[in-house]
């Protein structure tokens, strides 16, 4: 088989070519959100049109474009899959033994009022989360602790979705970022300077977002009676978020911030109350009483059982940490044993990504990477094993509940199958190329359109690190071309994307199982759509700011101790 070279109009018409390319997602988008069809069907469709174009129009080779789904297939069954089901697992086991009860409770105790406990839980524990494993764990986590706590299951769903957005470029212990300055300049002091720049965007709207995550709750009104407590949440968490982003790198910024912001909202809830409770999940006024009147909240447990109740979370975190280290990932891998590469045959090396979406031409690789031990799903699996233990449980009782878990799971993992599967075949047939051609083609607004490519790249890939690895090369090229500042907009793709998190399939599909909410994933992106629309806006507004005018243009600089600008 020949190297197959991607076409980017292949109607000789801009427009109508990205119109045709863009027909994948809004077969996806259009059939979640506004036919209501069920998950999987809208992604399988999805997959089908992808196919269906890349071959007839695009002029990919049959094979080549069947070995492009099944490459996107296979990653999405080791490497997002994996993580998926076995998250679930830990959460149900924790479940069954009664003491996710007990956790919430806990973190209902620190205080009564729901909006206090939206910022807490959704926004706060759920960046840690992101920091430490990301793959779905914040969304899965929060939205199954609201549901407890009350909250409808479309409030837990969409909520955690639009909390899970400012920490996403530093989740998973920095691999966003870490992806983006290996399709870039790959070097060690670059990675520094991308994390940098984004950390001179994303620290405002992590003021915004619980804010915003607030008031799509219960209002303007009602938000502003707590907006002292909002603040210190935001501001608490943004800027830690700066200076670790900038003066030591990406790896600890969601963790370490969460942390940050979680222990200086529960200090400061000791001094200061708000005037009225609010009382019911469902954010209505009807629900708020005098803090006079607000019976103190007691979760009634004992402390050995909270921390019982504590304990699986703490081994999760734990082993996602050290399974996030370079030099334990490096020892768990050894190549033919514990870790294997895969080429596929057919597309590796063999499709050619052309100008002008590239400056020089160059072969795609098609390597499926996948190590049995150090995957962050397996540390999941090890750490929900060993709490399971602690709970008590027998391992004959553990191998029912995650054959079970797998069962339940079955019809989610078809819709991250098909979705990535999508996801590949668009990017392997040169429709992402298309689609992001076009917001080239805005001039002096690209930054802002290009801020948008971030977030198309997540809501296809699902992960903030996918977007990058599709976009990443394209936006310092289309940079320097139209002399913006190359990592401007390399940041702002990955900036614009955590915002797209939102309403990927992926996010969407593990929010809906947490809540008990499966088959309702079109009312979820719904809800989130718009929020997820405006929010990635604004970002390009932010970053059409520090690329005109000053002086946020002084933003763009390399970071401090760096001392060369990035431009």
């Amino acid at each position: 088989m020949e190297v197959w070279s991607q076409v980017y109009d292949p109607l000789g018409n801009t427009f109508l070519s990205t119109l045709v390319a863009a027909i994948p997602v809004l077969v996806l988008l259009g059939g979640l959100g506004f036919f209501h069809i069920k998950a999987h069907v809208a992604a399988i469709l999805g997959l089908v049109s992808a196919f269906a174009i890349a071959v007839f129009l695009l002029g990919m080779p049959l094979k080549m474009a069947g070995t492009a789904a099944f490459f996107g297939a296979s990653f999405a069954v080791v490497g997002i899959g994996w993580i998926i089901v076995n998250l679930i697992f830990l959460y149900r086991l924790t479940q069954k033994a009664g003491l996710f009860k007990v956790l919430q409770d806990s973190i209902g105790a620190i205080t009564g009022d729901r909006r206090l406990q939206l910022v807490l839980i959704a926004f706060c524990f759920g960046a840690f989360f992101e920091g430490a494993a990301g793959g779905g764990t914040p969304v899965a986590v929060t939205g199954a602790i609201l549901i407890g706590l009350g909250f409808s299951p479309l409030a837990a769903s969409g909520l955690s979705l639009i909390a899970n957005t400012a920490p996403v470029a530093y989740g998973g212990l920095g691999t966003p970022i870490i992806v983006l300055n290996s399709v870039t300049q790959n070097t060690d002091e670059y990675l520094l300077t991308l994390s940098a720049m984004v950390g001179r965007q994303l620290p405002f709207f992590s003021v915004i977002v619980p804010f915003w995550l607030v008031i799509t709750f219960c209002g303007f009104k009602r938000s502003m009676e707590i907006w002292p407590a909002i603040l210190v949440a935001g501001v608490s968490f943004a800027v830690p978020q700066f200076i670790i982003s900038n003066y030591h790198g990406p790896w600890l910024v969601d963790m370490l911030s969460a942390m940050i912001s979680m222990v200086s909202v529960a200090v400061f809830l000791k001094f200061w109350k708000p005037t009225q409770v609010m009382i019911a999940a469902d954010g209505s006024a009807a629900g708020m009483v005098p803090y006079s009147q607000a019976a103190a909240v007691n979760h009634g447990h004992s402390k050995d059982l909270v921390v019982k109740a504590w304990t699986p979370w703490i081994i999760l975190t734990v082993i996602l940490f050290a399974w996030g280290l370079p030099f334990v990932k490096a020892w768990l891998n050894m190549k033919g044993i514990t870790y294997f590469e895969f080429e596929m045959t057919g597309l590796h090396k063999m499709v050619q990504r052309v100008a002008p979406a590239v400056a020089t031409p160059h072969t795609e690789g098609a390597v499926l990477k996948f190590g049995i031990i150090s995957a962050t799903g397996t540390g999941i699996l090890i750490a929900a094993v060993i709490s399971g233990l602690v709970m008590g449980f027998k391992l004959k009782e553990l191998v029912s509940e995650w054959l079970e878990t797998v069962w339940i799971m079955r019809t989610s993992v078809i819709t991250i199958i098909a979705m990535i599967a999508l996801a590949y075949t668009t990017r392997y047939s040169g429709m992402d190329a298309t689609m992001g051609l076009a917001f080239a083609n805005t001039g002096w607004l690209y930054p802002f359109f290009g801020t948008l490519i971030g977030w198309v790249g997540v809501a296809l890939t699902g992960t903030d690190a996918g977007s990058n690895a599709l976009f990443g090369s394209q936006q310092q090229i289309t940079a320097n071309k139209l002399g913006l500042s190359p990592t401007l907009m390399a940041a702002a793709n990955s900036s614009g994307g955590v915002m797209g998190k939102m309403i990927d399939a992926q996010s969407i599909v593990v929010a809906s199982v947490a809540t008990n909410y499966v088959g309702k994933e079109g009312v979820i992106l719904r809800y989130v759509f718009w929020h997820s629309l405006a929010l990635a806006c604004l970002i390009g507004l932010f970053v059409m700011l520090q690329a005109y005018v000053y002086p946020f243009t002084e933003m763009v600089l390399g970071p401090p101790g760096l001392g060369a600008a990035a431009h």
